[in-house]
């Protein structure tokens, strides 16, 4: 047991280390540089200046918040279909989910541009059809569109997970005790599909509201966001004092938003179905 016990320490140290150096020590630099000025010394001005930003980051949570809502109106019946089918089928579904995932996420941006172009594929077939070209590149139509396409994959895994697992018997019984569909799918399987549902829409959310190349090239610079701001003052102001504290702000939202999908998460463990 002693031996057993020593392994299991050991084997423990790597993954300890890890989280030192690449999770504990930069959140405690990005805490230190927004408390702190040009000098080392302690202040609160860097945190002052953040209520200016107030527009930026209320945008930034509005288009995180849309993205994240189309995400599981698409992801959502896609997980649930997918779930259905054969595992043979499961298993090559899941593999084009995540092939885009394979590809560079810079790439897969700049085919958006291509895509979305006054002059690109989605118009020149529009043109091929005798219609209209559509102004789609620089709005925010395209940044939203762009978040979706990037992190949909991020809400489609987590829900068809908890989904495949879902133990059918339940389902059975809720047909047998007279539910319909629509009854057995708001008592019984969504309750029992929350955890991978939360856990989507925070995978998906946090990105889109710190996200920052996207609006970049798909918005050309006409739709400024929380992360567009954090890296200007990183690399162009180079206000490093004032990046970390709009990054500290991106940090409690990210704990919220971890905390209120633990919080429901252990609801749901207790029972699952919800009658």
């Amino acid at each position: 047991m002693k031996k057993s016990s020593l392994s299991q320490k050991m084997l423990d140290k790597p993954y300890l280390l890890w989280s030192v150096l690449f999770i504990i020590v930069p959140l405690v630099m990005v805490v230190f540089y927004a408390f702190t000025d040009k000098t080392g010394a302690f202040t609160f001005s860097n945190i002052a200046q953040i209520k200016n930003y107030f527009p930026t980051i209320l945008l930034s949570v509005l288009y995180g918040l849309a993205a994240t809502v189309i995400c599981v109106i698409i992801g959502y019946p896609f997980a649930y279909a997918l779930s259905k089918h054969s595992v043979n089928t499961q298993r090559t579904m899941v593999l084009l989910v995540m092939l885009p995932m394979w590809m560079n996420f810079l790439i897969r941006t700049y085919s958006l541009m291509t895509i979305l172009g006054d002059s690109g594929v989605v118009n020149n077939l529009l043109n091929a059809l005798g219609l209209k070209s559509v102004h789609m590149i620089n709005t925010g139509g395209a940044v939203i569109f762009g978040m979706v396409y990037n992190f949909l994959p991020y809400m489609i895994l987590p829900i068809y997970t908890v989904l495949s697992k879902l133990d059918n018997s339940l389902v059975e019984a809720a047909h047998d005790l007279g539910s319909g569909r629509a009854t057995t799918f708001r008592r019984v399987i969504l309750p029992l599909s929350l955890p991978g549902l939360l856990s989507g829409i925070t995978m998906v959310f946090v990105p889109c509201v710190s996200t920052f190349y996207i609006t970049q090239k798909l918005g050309g610079g006409q739709i400024v966001l929380i992360g567009d701001v954090i890296e200007t003052q990183f690399q162009s102001a180079n206000n490093y004092h004032l990046g970390a504290a709009l990054s500290f702000v991106l940090m409690i939202l990210i704990f919220v938003c971890l905390g209120v999908m633990n919080y429901f998460d252990d609801g749901t463990q207790d029972g699952g179905v919800v009658i």
